[in-house]
């Protein structure tokens, strides 16, 4: 005899869950707006500062690292203390930090401050997930909720180089850090009234030597990823990541033995959440490495300032937006797995146009194809964040939170390694095989390196031999991104289709019941080993 099993209907969200999603929305659109701003105001600070090339890097990499460091270890913290807890401290520090970044006397300060900039950071994005989670039940109003968070992360990257130029052209350098002041003063202000409280009632201690152990492996691994790509194969960095794969291996076998893990792996029992967050991976690591690309060509080849070329990029931002916000709608009608695939192919097509620009005049090719590339990826990120979040526990959704923050952060990393890689081994064959014979061999080696250096020796050749050199460098870079655009292209329509193999079991959210799917043979009530949703994010079943 048949037996019908259905969960009752989740609760609705009400007026005071999307005032708290306003209020959400605000240290979200900061968080972005601080990664943009700081490519403007580095000049200006770099000069009044006399910071070094090193100290430079440094002022714009650990703001990064950081997050991608502690996003494990907060996340997890979270759920133990409650995550508003964690956000309204991590607010706190934000703002404390945004006023010494604000007025650093020296370089080392001001590194120092972008470290505590990190790591606040790194408190705030699991916990405003997680409480998205925590606040909107129905599948559907969750999804949208998600859209909107992301689309106020996309507001935040178009609206930096606009914000920023604005401050720079009335205001010293460090006034693009004080905006961070008032909006931490107002969540403290209102996350108390408006925002509720969730935590794990039964989380135990948080193994100190895990966070010691977590660290160990996300920085080295992100640090070496990144100078991969500027590097090439250092036996430095090598060894680096190396030492951050064998320090991950002793972390995870660390966490299989402890009552009260940092990261519960037995999360990634749950089929949707791990197969979500394989899919995310892929795709952040290839438009990682592609944005890489569309940056340095805006830059290099088209002779952008980092303001105007950030004002070409926003175009792309308003059509994520619009993405992100369609996202959930077309998932409540159609299977997300099939939605996911409909935008990566769009991302295909997009990603097929930077094929047809030529080192000269390509910026409408490279933006136009950039954005329809970018907005393309709107309904992986939306629609895989919504499954992370809505197929863990409740009780855990601020560690599932952190480990879809953490997994972008790596899919980036990864994608600058890889395709940025890629397109300097393709520079440096084509200036290998076209380089003009008119350049000293002094200019060779620094023009053949990067196309950087290659403006570089250009300017101190004459006119001709210069500007000769230039337009061949220019010809080897364009040459890199049709490359890796091609590869890009070819590997989205992989995701696609593996997007609808592993995500297939998925179904609608507007199917308020299901038909039998396959299942994972999961137990219901476990930590990572809840029954499978046959919707997104919901535990409605039949059988």
């Amino acid at each position: 005899m048949d037996t019908n099993t259905t969960s009752e209907a989740p609760a609705r969200a009400g007026r005071r869950e999307w005032i708290g999603l306003g209020v959400l929305a605000l240290p979200t659109l900061l968080l972005s707006l601080d990664i943009s701003v700081l490519n403007l105001a580095l000049p200006h600070l770099s000069s009044d500062l006399g910071a070094n090339a090193t100290q430079q890097l440094w002022i714009m990499d650990i703001y990064g690292f950081m997050i991608a460091g502690f996003l494990i270890t907060w996340g997890n913290l979270g759920d133990r203390i409650g995550r508003r807890k964690l956000l309204l401290f991590g607010a706190a520090a934000f703002g404390i930090a945004s006023v010494l970044a604000a007025y650093a006397s020296s370089p080392n300060t001001l590194i120092a401050a972008r470290a505590v900039l990190g790591i606040s950071g790194a408190t705030l994005m699991p916990s405003l997930l997680a409480l998205i989670g925590n606040m909107f039940h129905d599948p559907k109003q969750r999804g949208t909720a998600i859209g909107v968070w992301m689309s106020c992360f996309m507001g935040g990257m178009a609206l930096g180089p606009v914000a920023g130029g604005a401050l720079l052209d009335h205001f010293w350098w460090g006034s693009v850090f004080l905006l961070g002041v008032p909006v931490m003063a107002l969540l403290l202000i209102l996350g108390p009234l408006l925002l509720p409280e969730h935590r794990d009632p039964a989380a135990g201690k948080t193994d100190l030597l895990s966070v010691v152990l977590s660290l160990a492996t996300i920085l080295p691994i992100i640090y070496a990823a990144k100078r991969l790509a500027t590097d090439g194969f250092a036996a430095a960095t090598l060894l680096t990541l190396l030492a951050g794969v064998v320090i991950g291996v002793v972390f995870v076998q660390r966490q299989r033995k402890l009552a009260s893990p940092l990261l519960d792996l037995r999360l990634f029992r749950n089929r949707t959440l791990s197969s979500a967050l394989g899919v995310a991976l892929l795709c952040s690591a290839t438009m990682g490495g592609v944005t890489l690309l569309v940056s340095l060509y805006l830059q290099q080849v088209a002779g952008l300032s980092p303001l105007k070329a950030g004002l070409w990029l926003v175009p792309s931002f308003a059509l994520a937006i619009i993405g992100n916000l369609a996202a959930p709608n077309l998932a409540r009608r159609i299977r997300p797995a099939y939605a996911i695939a409909i935008g990566l192919l769009v991302t295909t097509v997009g990603l097929l146009l930077l094929t047809q620009a030529d080192g000269e005049g390509g910026i409408a090719l490279v933006v136009t194809g950039y954005a329809i590339a970018f907005a393309g990826t709107s309904p992986m990120g939306v629609l895989s964040t919504e499954l992370v979040v809505g197929s863990a526990p409740p009780e855990k959704t601020g560690s599932a939170a952190a480990m879809s923050e953490t997994n972008g952060e790596f899919g980036i990393a990864m994608g600058i390694a890889v395709l940025g890689s890629v397109g300097a081994a393709v520079y440096r064959g084509r200036m290998d095989d076209t380089m003009p014979a008119d350049v000293p061999a002094g200019a060779t080696d620094s023009a053949r390196d990067s196309l950087s250096g290659a403006s570089q020796a250009a300017s101190d050749l004459p006119g001709a031999t210069g500007d000769g050199l230039l337009s061949v460098a220019r010809e080897a870079f364009t040459g890199g991104l049709h490359v890796v655009a091609v590869s890009a292209a070819v590997a989205m329509v992989a995701f696609a289709v593996l997007s609808v193999v592993v995500l297939r079991h998925v179904r609608p959210s507007a199917e308020s019941e299901q038909q039998p799917d396959e299942r994972d043979g999961e137990t219901a009530g476990e930590p990572g080993g809840t029954a499978e949703p046959g919707t997104v994010g919901s535990a409605t079943t039949q059988s």
